[in-house]
């Protein structure tokens, strides 16, 4: 390879100074731009936790209300399984009642009954004791 000239160098050098010289300005856009960068994320993260505050403010505010619901609805089952419970009480008592006059009823029935049968038999003596 041949010697480079002292001219050939010269201008190789100029060329990559002027480039170097081209780098502080490309720097300074890509700092600003990196500025830039971090505010935008700054500002997105910060509307991303504002939404997720909302969203959780939203989530406690409808698990109070069914939390609440649901608690209506326990009130509402337990006076529901009272009335029920007292209504099936009075029925029992009727119930029984009526199976208490039925066997009433059917034991005076029984008890007449056999009157009458012993009517029509012989009277039986008894047996004196020794």
């Amino acid at each position: 390879m041949p010697p480079e000239t002292i001219d050939s160098r010269v201008d190789r050098l100029e060329s990559r100074v002027s480039e170097l010289e081209k780098l502080p300005d490309r720097l300074t856009a890509v700092e600003s731009q990196i500025v830039q960068l971090r505010s935008e994320m700054r500002n997105e993260f910060s509307a991303v936790r504002e939404e997720i505050r909302e969203g959780d403010t939203v989530l406690v505010a409808k698990i109070d209300e069914t939390r609440r619901e649901m608690h209506e609805l326990n009130d509402k089952m337990r006076r529901e399984m009272h009335e029920l419970n007292d209504k099936m009480r009075r029925e029992m008592h009727e119930l029984n009642n009526e199976a208490r006059r039925h066997m009433l009823v059917l034991h005076e029935e029984v008890i007449g009954r056999l009157a009458i049968i012993q009517e029509g038999q012989p009277r039986r003596r008894r047996r004196k004791e020794t």
